[in-house]
């Protein structure tokens, strides 16, 4: 069985403990490699080795980064098919999906930070008669990385190429459950000749790793994606030690539908708004809120179009669904089914384990799953699940679903259909989220601002959001 490694200041070593654990095929249900059990001393060698190669990864131009970075961009390109079949392997999410989204994005996150990055400038302020203001952003220095499990190489790359663009040097941790993608890119790390130090990848449990990083007193920000809880106990750690705190949380995102919507694209882009990545995907609509005169409309085409969506194994091209992350989360999504059943919901399809053939007769699969009847102030309804469930409920004005929508403690994304382009302002407008989708989902422009409002999170990424947050503004004053 396959060993990974930490991979720290250019090389490949063991963890300190020589301690391994088990990488759990979805699909299957069965171990298929074995990735380092990680610790504080594995954190302050990499923190080490970050902070010796800092002054002379900085001091480079940004010509200089940004042709490592498209380099690393161009590497996991190259090895498109070996990435696909290793994010599918170690997420259980269909080839497919692995392939037209996860991989190609996440070559899109390096490309883009490192062309962004050439184009990122300062601000001046003239004081007429006085004198002149102007700002200068230098990189932090050493910053922690960590990320999740549903999107691993997406999200990955999409924290470490501005921390990576903006001169800092890198600590990152891959979640433990989805670490194979990552584990390939160190390798492409040291293929394409990224200096040593400068990107150090540590394998291993949120609670020892992912703390020794929050912890570190010299590691000076944390950019951290999962769930609210972890985020807040990310900030009552860090805040005393003044660190800058990036943090992308949960999400019970509201799906608003007007009967003046475009019917056949709407429901279309709700099927996968639903259920992309097997319900995985913190932006997925998992509140289906519908104008009560095309609910039944919409809940016959719906439940139609869902039943005959086919669970498999990823590999299968034909596959829409495959299995969720781990034995844990499955066990987890079908206590919120069971849930629903005992407040009142009536499953109108799935809502149940499904079973595959061998040799995939042990892998973590689900069924698709909409329920209705239930009240929209719910435990259901409130809390997040993170799988195939979504909730069907009727409403009959702007005031009902607005009330209903922002009923959560979340506000991450929502989406909005109506053809009626004043609506759509107001709605959007009047939403608590920090990403509203107008008759679309899921389209997104890297320059735009990215992450929530209350429980969803703290601070933004993307575009100049990110290398702000990777970088420290120093304002000087020259007299005239």
């Amino acid at each position: 069985m396959k060993k990974l490694q930490n991979y720290i200041n250019g090389k490949f070593q063991p963890p300190v403990s020589e301690e391994y654990i088990e990488n759990i095929d979805p699909s299957r249900g069965v171990p298929f490699s074995l990735i380092p059990d990680s610790g504080m001393e594995d954190v302050a060698q990499a923190t080490e080795a970050a902070k010796a190669a800092f002054p002379a990864w900085s001091g480079m131009s940004l010509n200089q980064r940004s042709e490592i970075l498209m380099k690393l961009s161009k590497g996991i390109e190259d090895r498109m098919d070996e990435f696909v079949a290793a994010e599918s392997l170690d997420n259980g999410k269909p080839v497919s999906l692995a392939r037209q989204v996860d991989i190609p994005r996440a070559v899109s996150n390096l490309s883009f930070f490192a062309s962004a990055v050439l184009h990122f400038a300062s601000e001046s302020h003239y004081m007429e008669g006085v004198g002149i203001n102007y700002t200068t952003r230098k990189p932090i220095g050493v910053v922690g990385c960590i990320s999740p499990w549903n999107l691993p190489l997406y999200l990955f790359t999409w924290k470490i190429a501005p921390a990576l663009a903006s001169g800092n040097c890198v600590v990152a941790k891959p979640s433990e459950i989805t670490p194979y993608t990552a584990y390939l890119l160190s390798e492409v790390a040291a293929e394409v000749g990224l200096p040593a130090g400068v990107l150090n990848i540590i394998h291993g449990l949120g609670s020892k790793a992912g703390d020794a990083i929050v912890k570190h007193p010299d590691i000076k920000a944390v950019s951290f994606t999962g769930g609210t809880a972890t985020g807040a106990y990310i900030a009552k750690t860090a805040g005393p030690m003044f660190k800058k705190l990036s943090l992308e949380l949960g999400g019970k995102n509201p799906n608003v539908i007007f009967a003046d919507c475009d019917f056949e694209d709407m429901l279309a882009t709700t099927v996968r708004s639903s259920f992309a990545n097997q319900g995985q995907i913190c932006l997925c609509g998992s509140r289906i809120f519908i104008e009560r005169s095309i609910y039944d409309q919409f809940k016959n085409a719906f439940v139609e179009k869902v039943s005959r969506m086919k669970v498999g194994n990823p590999s299968d091209l034909e596959t829409k669904q495959g299995a969720v992350v781990s034995k844990d989360h499955m066990e987890k999504v079908l206590s919120y089914i069971a849930l629903a059943q005992e407040e009142g919901g009536t499953i109108l399809a799935g809502g149940h384990q499904v079973k595959l053939d061998a040799p995939y007769d042990n892998g973590f699969y689900i069924a698709p799953t909409i329920i209705e009847g239930l009240s929209y102030d719910c435990r259901t309804n409130q809390e997040e699940i993170f799988g195939p469930i979504v909730t069907l409920c009727p409403f009959d004005s702007e005031e009902e679903v607005l009330k209903m929508a922002n009923s959560t403690q979340y506000g991450l994304a929502a989406t909005v259909w109506t053809s009626n382009l004043k609506r759509a302002h107001r709605i959007a407008n009047q939403i608590h989220s920090g990403i509203v989708w107008v008759n679309s989902w899921l389209v997104r422009d890297l320059r735009t601002p990215f992450g929530g409002v209350k429980a969803s999170g703290v601070g933004r990424e993307g575009g100049w959001e990110a290398l702000k947050f990777f970088t420290e503004p120093k304002n000087i004053f020259i007299k005239e």
